[in-house]
């Protein structure tokens, strides 16, 4: 949620935030809606004073005087129940309106339609050559009992799996991996509810934009999460917390759910885009400092890279434009891992900065060493994802006798196993 000061006094800012994010919000609307709540807002506020000014003068007034100021009190009264009716109506819309407006994207964000514009800042690793005739990552997993997408559907639809012995094994050694070393860097692991209230997914900035993706427990008014973010971004909502406690550095593993809503069709094959995944998410709050936040930025994204690196897996990082930015996102890389069946690199990790526009809505500040309360600034990544992760780990360390290679980073995970197969 951005300060409705700072919208009244950059409105054209807002405005092209509003275009270059592609979404649909009145701002004229909004800024109409602001101005004539605050008049209600100013003569209900001066009613108010003036029925507790006189109730006060009633009690030292003499008998005479009080009936004649008994009869301005009940005078008020009317006129001020419409006021705080109409208050009260026209701030829950305008509290709704607020939660559509997205972030403005930092000067230096590429201007751009979609993903397909997104720019490209580094490439790590060398996307392998091989010499005899490959197999996808389901070919593979089928050959070697790694995965079963025919019974996972079976039990659960559509974009569902099994992963199967080793192939399970392998899954839990990487996340095993990836959670030694976020440990290893001082991050404070937490375990958190995949379950939560929906005003943490407001609060994240997940509802009411993106409450479609989401599943929804509704007999509890509960949501089952798609990222830990939610959880860990929202464990210190409504808190005032202390200067040097910042930054706070944490990660969760997590099971997690997104619908894939609008996705029919796309993606379908394998492991690419399902239902229910697991995920280890990194997520810091922040002083309100820009330069702190671009540090903080650049180590979370550090973090995933070299996971990515330890596992052999050949990336590229790209800057994402304005058009592929979600609503709250002032900025974002993506990691995208090579995938031999697409000949392309594929997205698996997501780094973005908000600033302020999640504390904003989680009401989560920290009290500055000038004694001011700031809202604080928080930041997140995916460390990995998987199964998703497992299609470029397949594709791309399979051999010509139809094994797979164990990098030797994640071999002691695997009881010192130097390939699958």
């Amino acid at each position: 949620m951005l300060d409705i000061k700072f919208i009244r006094e950059n409105p054209d800012k807002v405005r092209k935030a509003i275009q270059d994010k592609r979404m649909g919000v009145d701002l004229d609307r909004l800024l109409s809606m602001d101005e004539h709540l605050r008049k209600k807002q100013v003569e209900m506020e001066q009613l108010q004073a003036d029925r507790n000014r006189i109730s006060k003068a009633i009690a030292s007034a003499t008998p005479a005087e009080r009936d004649g100021l008994k009869a301005q009190v009940a005078g008020i009264k009317p006129r001020l129940e419409t006021l705080e009716n109409e208050v009260r109506e026209l701030s829950g819309e305008f509290e709704q309106l607020m939660l559509l407006v997205p972030a403005p994207a930092r000067d230096d964000v590429p201007l751009g339609k979609d993903d397909t514009e997104n720019v490209e800042v580094k490439r790590w690793g060398e996307v392998p050559k091989f010499d005899f005739k490959t197999k996808d990552h389901v070919e593979i997993g089928e050959a070697l009992d790694l995965f079963d997408v025919e019974r996972g559907v079976k039990l659960a639809g559509s974009r569902s799996y099994v992963l199967r012995g080793l192939g399970a094994q392998l899954e839990a050694a990487i996340l095993r991996l990836t959670v030694d070393h976020l440990n290893k860097k001082g991050y404070t692991q937490l375990a958190v509810p995949v379950l939560v209230k929906e005003e943490a997914m407001v609060g994240t900035g997940y509802f009411p934009v993106g409450r479609e993706q989401a599943y929804l427990v509704e007999r509890d008014e509960m949501v089952l999460v798609g990222t830990a973010e939610v959880s860990l971004t929202s464990y210190h909502s409504g808190e005032i917390l202390k200067d040097e406690q910042l930054p706070l550095r944490y990660f969760a593993q997590s099971t997690c759910f997104r619908r894939e809503a609008g996705t029919y069709g796309k993606d379908a094959r394998g492991l690419y885009r399902v239902h229910q995944f697991q995920k280890v998410e990194q997520v810091v709050i922040g002083h309100a400092d820009t330069a702190e936040s671009d540090q903080l930025h650049s180590e979370i994204l550090g973090n995933a890279e070299a996971i990515l690196q330890s596992l052999e897996l050949p990336y590229r990082v790209v800057y994402v434009c304005t058009g592929d930015l979600g609503q709250g996102q002032v900025r974002k890389h993506d990691i995208e891992t090579w995938m031999p069946s697409r000949n392309a690199y594929g997205e698996t990790h997501s780094c973005s900065t908000f600033y302020d526009f999640q504390a904003r809505r989680l009401k989560l500040r920290y009290k500055d060493k000038n004694g001011q309360n700031l809202h604080a600034y928080t930041l997140n990544n995916t460390a990995i994802a998987t199964p998703r992760v497992l299609i470029p780990f397949l594709e791309n360390h399979q051999t010509a006798d139809g094994k797979v290679r164990i990098p030797k980073a994640l071999q002691p995970y695997l009881g010192g196993r130097t390939t699958l197969g």
